[in-house]
C-alpha cells in the first residue's frame, strides 16, 4: 500500500472512528436535554453548512430561513465529523427571558445530569463495544493472565543486564507479589529509566535483582527486552519435508534454537524464516527426553507467501479464542474498561511528574495512523481501538477545563456552593483561558505527532 493511499485510509477511518464517537457524546447531551424539557434547538450530525433536514416535520434542503417554531431541526452538515447540539439560552451573555425550556433557567442538578451525560454516553458505549466484542469473539494472549515465566532475552536489554535468564519465574515485581504478564507489561511500560526491584525463582533458589527498563520507539515507553513463555508446539508434520525427514512428530516441543534456549515461539519462527537455506539446530523436547535435532529449511508457498520453512503447522499456544456468555463479557468489558480507566491516570500522573516522556501522548495525528493499522489488521483490533477512544473522550471530557464538560461541571459545582451564578464576565474569561489552553494543547499533540513519524526512533 502507497504512502499516499495508506494516508487516506487513515483519514477515513479516523473520520468514522472519532466521528462516531463525538456523535454519541453529543446523542448524550440530546437525550438528556429532551428528557428534562430544555428546547434543542439544532441537533446536526456533522458540523458546518446545513445540506438537509427535519424542521416542523417537513425535509428541506439548505439553509433553514424560517426558525421562528419550537421544534428542533434535525440536520445533516456537510462536515460529516460527530454531531453538535445547540439548546436554547444556553450561552450565559446572550439575553435572558426567563423560559424554562431554556437551558440557563433549569435547576443546576438538571444541568449537572445534561452536562454529565456527553461523557457517560462515551463510557456507556465503550463498555458496549467490548462487550459486544467478548460475546462474540473473546481473544486474548494465552499469557497474558498467567505467572510471568520468562521465554527469551533480547542480547544487550534491559532484562540481559539485569542477569534474567530463559526459564525465570518472577516471584515479585516491585509491590505486585505472584504478578501476571499483563500487569508487568504496563508496569514496564510507564517506568522507562526507573530500578524495579525484582525476586526470581530459578532452579529452587530465589534470586533478587533490578531491572531498569529503557525507552525506546517513537513514544519513548519502556522495554524490558523480554518475552513470555509461549511454547512452540507442533500439531502436523508435512509429509516428505523436512521436519518430517528430520524425524519431528506432532506434539513435539521445540525449545531452543542453535544451542539457545528459547520459549518464545516467534522468535524460534523467525530464526527459522531467516537461516537463508542454512541447517537450523533445533532443541526438541519429546515427554520428558530433549535431544537436538538439525532441519535444513526449504524456501516453499504457505498462506499465499514464500519465506524459508521445515513443512510443519503449529498448534495455537498465542491466542485464546472463544465465545463469552453474555454476563461474562459484560463483567470482563467492565473490568477491562476500569483497567484503562486507572491506567490512563496513572500515565497522566507519570507524564505530569516528569516519570514519562510526553512523547507517550497522541494527537489527532497519531490517532489516526492508530486508526489505520487497527482497521487494516481486522475488525476485532479496530473495535478494540473504538472503545479504548470513546473512553478516552470520556475522561478527557471530565478534566475540569473550561470549554470541555468538566469544566461545565466545575463552575456548576462552585455556583451550587455559592448559591449564587457567576458573573457572565467571570464565565467569559474562563472559557477564553480554556479555549488558549486547548489550542495550546493541540498545537504541542500535532507537534508531537509529526515529530514521532517523521524521526520514529
Amino acid at each position: 500500500m502507497s504512502l499516499i493511499s495508506s494516508a487516506l485510509t487513515d483519514v477515513a477511518v479516523v473520520a468514522v472512528v472519532l466521528g462516531g464517537m463525538i456523535f454519541i457524546h453529543e446523542l448524550g447531551h440530546f437525550l438528556a436535554a429532551k428528557a428534562f424539557g430544555v428546547r434543542v434547538v439544532t441537533f446536526s450530525l456533522g458540523f458546518g453548512q446545513r445540506l438537509l433536514g427535519i424542521h416542523n416535520g417537513r425535509l428541506s434542503f439548505g439553509t433553514l430561513k424560517d426558525r421562528q417554531s419550537e421544534r428542533t431541526d434535525y440536520r445533516l452538515s456537510l462536515l460529516p465529523l460527530g454531531g453538535w447540539v445547540k439548546m436554547a439560552g444556553d450561552d450565559p451573555s446572550a439575553l435572558r427571558h426567563d423560559d424554562p425550556g431554556e437551558f440557563l433557567s433549569r435547576p443546576r442538578w438538571q444541568r449537572f445530569v445534561i452536562v454529565l451525560m456527553g461523557p457517560a454516553m462515551n463510557a456507556l458505549l465503550a463498555v458496549g463495544l467490548l462487550t459486544g466484542l467478548y460475546r462474540f469473539h473473546f481473544e486474548k494472549p494465552a499469557y497474558e493472565e498467567q505467572p510471568v515465566v520468562i521465554g527469551a532475552v533480547a542480547p544487550n536489554s534491559p532484562a540481559a543486564r539485569a542477569g534474567l535468564e530463559v526459564g525465570d519465574v518472577v516471584e515479585r515485581f516491585g509491590d505486585l507479589r505472584q504478578p501476571r504478564w499483563q500487569d508487568v507489561e504496563f508496569r514496564v511500560l510507564t517506568d522507562a529509566g526507573r530500578k524495579i526491584p525484582l525476586v526470581v525463582e530459578r532452579g529452587g533458589e530465589s534470586l533478587q535483582m533490578t531491572l531498569e527498563p529503557r525507552a525506546t520507539g517513537p513514544d519513548q515507553v519502556g522495554s524490558a527486552g523480554w518475552y513470555p513463555r509461549v511454547p512452540l508446539v507442533i500439531d502436523k508434520v508435512a509429509p516428505g519435508s523436512p521436519a518430517q525427514r528430520a524425524g519431528l512428530r506432532p506434539g513435539d516441543e521445540i525449545v531452543g534454537v542453535n544451542g539457545k534456549k528459547v520459549l518464545f515461539e516467534p522468535l524460534i519462527v523467525e530464526k527459522i524464516r531467516q537461516s537463508d537455506g542454512h541447517s537450523v539446530a533445533l532443541t526438541v523436547q519429546r515427554g520428558a527426553r530433549t535431544f537436538p535435532v538439525a532441519v535444513r529449511p526449504i524456501y516453499a508457498e504457505a498462506q499465499g507467501q514464500k519465506f524459508w520453512q521445515i513443512g510443519v503447522t503449529l498448534r495455537n499456544t498465542i491466542f485464546v479464542v472463544r465465545q463469552l456468555p453474555l454476563a461474562v463479557a459484560l463483567e470482563k468489558s467492565l473490568r477491562d474498561n476500569f483497567r484503562s480507566l486507572m491506567g490512563t491516570f496513572d500515565v497522566l500522573g507519570k507524564i505530569v511528574t516528569r516519570q514519562m516522556s510526553t512523547r507517550s501522548l497522541s494527537g489527532p495525528i497519531g490517532i489516526a495512523q492508530a486508526s489505520g493499522q487497527a482497521y487494516r489488521e481486522g475488525w476485532v483490533d479496530l473495535l478494540t481501538l473504538a472503545a479504548f477512544i470513546s473512553l478516552q473522550l470520556a475522561i478527557i471530557n471530565l478534566f475540569p477545563i473550561p470549554i470541555l464538560d468538566g469544566g461545565a461541571i466545575l463552575l456548576l459545582a462552585i455556583e451550587s456552593l455559592l448559591r449564587r451564578d457567576l458573573s457572565v464576565e467571570l464565565k467569559e474569561r474562563f472559557l477564553q483561558v480554556g479555549m488558549v489552553f486547548l489550542l495550546l494543547l493541540v498545537v504541542f499533540v500535532t507537534y508531537n505527532d509529526i515529530i514521532k513519524t517523521v524521526h520514529p526512533s
